[in-house]
């Protein structure tokens, strides 16, 4: 599902701070020469089975195909709980006011339901932007956690719910045993979460890691305010008392702020609009709903409060927007 309320179509990219990771130069004789090896291994394996658009769910549960053939304009989304190997082109991910560069030396690492506003920014049809998506079940990386004594460096910008890192030859090679699969699907029901396991394992072991661990680990504050973040994602629709949200996450309420804050990079009102106007948005589009109705079902009260915000986000109008994202298709996760 493509949620994602927050950050407006019209927010203007170039006002934010941007991250991205430093990779070695793969021409310099000290580079690992097996990262290149790998990912044109991983572009053709991919190629030779999808050459659609968007995304495209693989016969592995929990593992889809990312591939667009063209730059995309800003688009407000929600990612869930993933890791995007990319493996060429380059993509900009925005989280509040920080700007994630995603090309193909890069993975991204989403801990938490956040919504974002992405854009494809370099592809084409003779080098589309290629990836790979695996959703993560936090119980099996706190299980993961629970069976293995994994130390990683600690993040150097806090426990943002979204980072990037850089990628490996070992996280290459798992990614491209997993796909290896998919022509002995015989072996997939054994093999394929051995696999996952690996490639979790790999992402934990990495200066990122941190950043799932936090999520996964009981009882940390982190932790505490992922439970704030599901609480608000199941019930967006439902009336917002920060002190209750703050009672259900066992913090005090500025603590929660900050770390609500810290993590998504907004604070929990902010939070929750944002997945009402784009779930609004998800239902008008899917289920052919007026905008009224779209509003009162996602909790607003007023529908001229609804039009406002929608328009202030998504940069026009609710029936404007909904007929030319008809017009361009229906949006899938991580566009």
């Amino acid at each position: 599902m493509h949620r994602g309320p927050g950050f407006g179509a019209t927010l203007n990219l170039q006002e934010s701070k941007e991250y991205q990771v430093s990779q070695p130069n793969e021409s310099n004789p000290k580079s690992p020469p097996s990262i290149a090896e790998f990912r044109s291994e991983l572009i053709r394996k991919i190629t030779a089975r999808f050459d659609g658009e968007g995304i495209e769910p693989t016969g592995i549960r929990g593992l889809s195909f990312y591939r667009r053939c063209s730059p995309t304009s800003c688009t407000s989304a929600a990612y869930e709980p993933s890791l995007i190997v990319f493996l060429q082109g380059k993509k900009r991910v925005n989280l509040g006011k920080t700007a994630l560069i995603c090309d193909h030396s890069t993975f991204l690492l989403t801990s938490i339901d956040l919504p974002v506003v992405s854009q494809v920014t370099h592809a084409s049809p003779e080098k589309p932007i290629l990836g790979l998506i695996l959703k993560l079940e936090i119980p099996e990386v706190r299980k993961i956690l629970s069976e293995e004594e994994i130390t990683a460096p600690e993040p150097s910008s806090g426990r943002r719910g979204m980072t990037i890192g850089a990628i490996t030859p070992e996280l290459l090679n798992a990614c491209s045993r997993l796909l290896d699969l998919l022509d002995t699907p015989q072996d997939i029901p054994f093999l394929s979460g051995l696999i996952q396991r690996e490639v979790i394992y790999r992402v934990l072991r990495s200066p990122q890691g941190a950043h799932l661990r936090a999520i996964a680990t009981l009882g940390e504050q982190t932790h505490r305010t992922a439970k704030a973040v599901a609480w608000l994602r199941t019930n967006y629709a439902s009336p917002l008392r920060v002190e209750d949200l703050a009672g259900k996450a066992q913090m005090g309420v500025s603590t929660l702020h900050h770390h609500f804050r810290s993590l998504t990079a907004m604070s929990p009102l902010q939070y929750q609009k944002q997945l009402r106007l784009h779930v609004a948005r998800e239902r008008m589009l899917q289920e052919g709903i007026d905008a009224a109705s779209a509003a009162f079902a996602v909790g607003y009260e007023s529908a001229s409060q609804f039009n406002r915000e929608y328009s202030r986000f998504f940069g026009q109008s609710p029936m404007r927007d909904v007929k030319a994202r008809r017009l361009a298709g229906s949006e899938s996760l991580h566009e």
